[in-house]
This record gives C-alpha cells, sequence and structure tokens, in this order.
C-alpha cells in the first residue's frame, strides 16, 4: 500500500474550547489550514481570528454533530473553501450523570450517545469519500479509558466511548486498504469545563496537559505514526516517539492485528472460548 500524504487540511469538531480548540491551534501551528465545527459559532470565531493570525485559513462552522443535514453542508462547505479534507478530528462529546443505569433519565442517555457515537458516523460518513478519492486520508476519534475500561455510573459515556472504538476499528478494517487511516486517541485526564464538572474528578490535583493530545494528532496528521492505524493510543503512556520508534524496531509487527485493539479476555488456558475469536 502506496505511503499517506501528510495532511495539509483538517476538520476539527468541538473546536469551540477545551481539548478540540487546543487541537485546532496546534494544527494551524504545524502549518495546515484547519475548518472548526461546533454548535456555537461566536466562540468559532475567535478561534478562527487566533488560526489567521498565523497566516493559516480557518473555516467557521456552527454546526450541531447530531444533524445530518446540517454536517452534510458544513462538509462541503469546508471542503470548497480548503480544496478538501486529509484530517478528521472527531473530538465533539459530552458525558450523562454519574448515577447507576437504573437511575439515569434516557433523554440525557441518548443524547450522549447520539453527540458520542452519531456525531463521528457522520461526520465520517461525510468527509471519507472525498479522502479516498484524493489518495487517502486520516481520522482521529477522541476517544477515552470509559471505551477500554469498566466504569460504575456514566453508563451512556462509557458504552458510546466503547462503540467509538469499534466504529474506529470498522473505519480502519473498511478503508486501510484504500488509504484511509484511523487512531482512537485518548487524552487522558485533561482539566476541561467537562471534567472539571464531574464526581470522579472532584478535588484532582493532576492533570493531563492538554499538549500531550496535541502532540499525538500533529504527529498522526504528520503520517509517522500510521503504522498504528485501528489502533488505541494514550497520551497518559504514548508519546509520538516511543511508538514512532517501536514501529520501526519491528514493521509488520508493531502494533499487530490484536494490539491495542478492543478484545475479549479468557479467563485462562482452561477457557473453552478459543485464544483467536472466529470472525463471525
Amino acid at each position: 500500500m502506496a505511503e499517506v500524504a501528510p495532511a495539509r487540511t483538517a476538520l476539527v469538531t468541538g473546536a469551540s474550547r477545551g481539548i478540540g480548540r487546543a487541537i485546532a491551534l496546534g494544527l494551524a501551528d504545524a502549518g495546515l489550514d484547519v475548518a472548526l465545527l461546533a454548535r456555537d459559532a461566536a466562540r468559532l470565531e475567535d478561534v478562527a481570528d487566533e488560526i489567521r493570525a498565523t497566516g493559516r485559513r480557518a473555516v467557521v462552522l456552527g454546526v450541531d454533530v447530531t444533524d445530518a443535514a446540517a454536517v452534510g453542508a458544513a462538509v462541503r462547505r469546508a471542503q470548497e473553501h480548503l480544496g478538501g479534507l486529509d484530517l478528521l478530528v472527531n473530538n465533539a462529546g459530552r458525558i450523562d450523570a454519574e448515577v447507576p443505569l437504573w437511575e439515569a433519565d434516557p433523554e440525557q442517555w441518548w443524547a450522549v450517545v447520539e453527540t458520542n457515537v452519531r456525531g463521528p458516523f457522520l461526520l465520517a460518513r461525510a468527509v471519507v469519500p472525498g479522502m479516498l478519492g484524493r489518495g487517502g486520508g486520516r481520522v482521529v476519534d477522541l476517544s477515552s479509558g470509559a471505551g477500554s475500561h469498566d466504569m460504575d455510573g456514566a453508563s451512556a459515556y462509557n458504552a458510546s466511548k466503547t462503540a467509538l472504538l469499534r466504529l474506529g476499528a470498522n473505519l480502519h478494517r473498511s478503508g486501510y486498504a484504500l488509504g484511509l487511516r484511523t487512531f482512537e486517541v485518548s487524552p487522558g485526564v485533561v482539566r476541561t469545563d467537562m471534567t472539571g464538572s464531574m464526581d470522579m474528578h472532584r478535588g484532582r490535583t493532576e492533570w493531563t496537559p492538554v499538549e500531550r493530545t496535541v502532540e499525538m494528532v500533529v504527529a498522526i496528521a504528520a503520517g509517522t505514526l500510521d503504522a498504528y492505524s485501528g489502533s488505541f493510543l494514550r497520551v497518559t503512556h504514548d508519546t509520538p516517539e516511543l511508538l514512532a520508534a517501536a514501529a520501526r524496531s519491528a514493521p509488520g509487527e508493531v502494533p499487530g492485528p490484536d494490539g491495542r485493539r478492543l478484545r475479549v479476555t479468557r479467563w485462562g488456558d482452561d477457557d473453552p472460548m478459543p485464544g483467536e475469536l472466529p470472525a463471525r
């Protein structure tokens, strides 16, 4: 498979504040033109002004990620203004109340799933065909330890982030041979409006610097981590340098078909389930 060219343009969702804003600015600093998508267009304009001050182009898209028609129109606008999109960063997300499932509000529960799963689905569905038409591109999903670990409470967030891992793996399996590269990036616990409101982080004094996530996404945009397409990357433990070095030391073997993928764990050698699950 031919190498995929480094990204020159990007679309970042949830770009009005927090991690999304930091990623958008970081990509601009790395030389990319950036489409900014979020519901709050006024806040996006402030981010766009910062990007334009660096000499890069910025497009503001005031859109709800769960609105299929609006997402499609926004992506077309971004493609027209930037000449195509090489990188999609699905960052927009929300969390539900930290209560047991039987106490959860059904409307809030489903709204979280819509934002965290339907949103990335709609964005990828709108953006990926254009990428493939130009020979390839990259999709980054902002994942979470909630996707790789069991939780108590916030069941919609737990379920949606787990689903996002599967969605990214599905994109990888479906699109890799066509030039698509997908990455599930967990930012650790960054101090944001969302994490600051969560009971589980009350009193926390140590936070993951958002710069680690920016560094990882910039490296992905440059193509230096394509060996990890389809994989779960956690910036609290991974750095672009360590990942690149590992891939160079074992080309074609790291991370391997099961490395950093969502899998069922056998209980031991006497587990009747085979070590390798059947494809279906």
